[in-house]
């Protein structure tokens, strides 16, 4: 089924929604919609207006959303396997419980978003804003992380095991139990070097000039 341009705000699609067809939505009003348990894999959503929009346990694998967004977007407990969002508003959009392996997120606005309890192998991050996002418990291992902002964001217990981080930036994190081992934090801006993030960086590689900082932040100069 295709949409284009409706408002289907405040509107019940689930049971509307035939499953094993793809469904596409442009430019379409869906604040508070609900989409709750619907069969929406392979779904294009371009440019719609996503404000909470409730997503929760539907089945959006390999799901492209492009453009639009919104605040608090639920995507509790759905399967979001090889979804792709580029350039979308999710501010404080929860996905709690959703399967989120192979997702990626580009270009996208993530303040305030929740992450913590998500599952999966992991997922990508690209080119977006994750302040004051909370991220904990998640894996990023090996994953190539860049030109991500995780100011005052919560990175609790996630595993950066042998990620890349270029262009990104660590002010004010909160990195209780989180793992850099042979991370690369080279293109990283990590913040006021304190205790508790030197601890979280254990084993992870950093250069001369980041070096530097740790030391002189401990009255110590290196010549």
């Amino acid at each position: 089924m295709e949409f284009d341009g409706e408002d289907l705000s405040r509107k019940a699609l689930s049971e509307r929604l035939p499953p094993g067809e793809p469904h596409v939505f442009r430019g379409c009003d869906l604040t508070e919609t609900d989409l709750w348990g619907a069969s929406l894999g392979g779904a294009v959503f371009d440019a719609c207006v996503l404000d909470q929009t409730d997503f929760r346990r539907a089945d959006l694998d390999g799901a492209v959303f492009t453009g639009g967004g919104g605040m608090r977007v639920r995507f509790n407990d759905a399967d979001l396997i090889d979804a792709a969002f580029t350039d979308v508003d999710l501010s404080s959009a929860q996905f709690a419980g959703a399967l989120l392996t192979d997702a990626s997120f580009t270009g996208c606005r993530m303040i305030g978003a929740s992450l913590t309890a998500s599952r999966g192998t992991g997922f990508r991050l690209s080119r977006s804003n994750l302040t004051l996002a909370n991220l904990g418990g998640c894996s990023l291992r090996g994953e190539l992380v860049e030109g991500v902002r995780f100011d005052d964001a919560d990175l609790s217990g996630c595993d950066f095991t042998g990620a890349t981080f270029s262009d990104c930036r660590f002010i004010g994190t909160r990195l209780l139990g989180t793992t850099f081992a042979k991370a690369d934090l080279r293109g990283a801006d990590l913040g006021q070097p304190d205790d508790a993030k030197l601890r979280a960086f254990a084993g992870a590689i950093i250069n001369q000039t980041q070096a530097n900082a740790i030391l002189a932040a401990r009255g110590i100069t290196v010549l």
